[in-house]
């Protein structure tokens, strides 16, 4: 592998990997894992959800006697990320428009592979280390659900999922999925109009409805995709609809979720009082619990202590994203969310400093080289 985090960062964001579509890259990490000396293993939860590879686990065995400490990103892309250019211009990484850039999550494999790279040139003494690469990241958590945490024994853990080197994000929210099917009836729409039921009308009106967007400071909800309807002359017999709720407090989370829900009975109700047979299928699904760390706590300790060795501010905060640091968590392993560089995540205006990916190691490197201290 390079001996340069930017280099490093090129050569991974090279190869296609978007989610479900990992091997490539996959196989990539564990050669370099095991070039730097781990123990890997790929499991087989991409079987699950039809990916074509597993989350990979690699552990470091250490000099020092303690538990070990874990590193972890994710390997997936969002769409559109096949056939990415990077561009090096004034100190920063872009692409050229037509995709994302991958820094995310990238840019967090890079500088934890880098890190222990520098570890090891340098000969220095370290406890055991773990890291865990996982899968489909980006729709779901896919991989870290599936992954076997009995093999960790890490005393916490450092997510590399969010923005600048020196966000710690102690916390992040509770999130439900939704998906509503609005049935109605198909009519010709020129000939005999009145005789249907337009599912796009009446799901039109129950989205209208809803709470949406900003619900207070610590919920929100949103409705992101609206599939229906199969040509113009055609009265649409069918909707569906997807959308989301989070909140840091579980009880406003299921109060919102039971609001749309209600919505979308009254609408129906609304509908079929004028003798209409609308009906709907509602269905919710919990991806994830929220956590929230103190942060005094010995995982924050350590990042703001490395972050004040760098001279580095650490910005300490609450976050309103998920990510695999939530399935840790809820399965008992402290583990915080760490910033790698990346901006303008899932969208092609991606971009990342050349010093970031730099500041992002030297982080990573000090955090190992206190945790063998302390």
């Amino acid at each position: 592998m390079q001996n340069d985090v930017v280099s490093y960062f090129l050569d991974l964001v090279a190869i296609d990997s978007e989610s479900r579509k990992e091997r490539d890259l996959v196989d990539k990490l564990k050669k370099d894992l095991e070039e730097l000396g781990a123990i890997v293993e790929e499991d087989d939860c991409g079987l699950k959800f039809d990916g074509n590879a597993g989350n990979l686990y690699a552990y470091f065995p250490g000099v020092i006697n303690k538990k070990p400490i874990l590193l972890c990103a994710h390997s997936d892309t969002v769409v559109p990320g096949k056939g990415i250019k990077p561009t090096i211009e004034n100190g920063r990484i872009f692409t050229d428009g037509t995709t994302v850039l991958g820094g995310d999550d990238k840019s967090g494999i890079a500088e934890i592979l880098m890190a222990i790279k520098q570890i090891k040139d340098k000969g220095i003494a370290h406890p055991p280390i773990e890291v865990v690469i996982t899968v489909s990241e980006e729709i779901g958590l896919l991989g870290a659900k599936n992954f076997d945490i009995s093999k960790l024994q890490a005393a916490f853990g450092y997510a590399l999922d969010t923005h600048q080197v020196g966000e710690v994000v102690i916390g992040a929210p509770s999130q439900n999925s939704l998906q509503i099917n609005f049935y109605g009836k198909e009519a010709h729409a020129g000939v005999e109009p009145e005789k249907g039921l337009n599912a796009i009308c009446l799901a039109a009106e129950a989205i209208t409805a809803m709470p949406n967007g900003r619900i207070d400071f610590e919920t929100t909800c949103n409705i992101g995709i609206i599939q229906g309807g199969s040509a113009t002359n055609i009265v649409p017999k069918e909707v569906l609809v997807k959308g989301e709720a989070r909140s840091h407090n579980k009880g406003k989370l299921q109060k919102v979720c039971e609001e749309i829900e209600q919505v979308v009975i009254s609408t129906v109700k609304k509908f079929n009082a004028n003798g209409a047979k609308a009906s709907f299928h509602f269905e919710l699904k919990e991806e994830y619990e929220a956590f929230l760390i103190s942060r005094n706590a010995p995982v924050v300790a350590l990042a703001e202590k490395a972050l004040q060795n760098l001279h580095l501010p650490a910005d300490i905060k609450v976050g309103g994203g998920g990510s695999d640091a939530n399935i840790f968590n809820a399965k008992g392993l402290p583990t915080i969310i760490v910033g790698t560089g990346m901006n303008n995540v899932h969208t092609t205006d991606e971009d990342i400093l050349v010093d970031e990916l730099y500041r992002g190691t030297a982080f990573v490197e000090e955090l190992i080289r206190l945790y063998t201290e302390e």
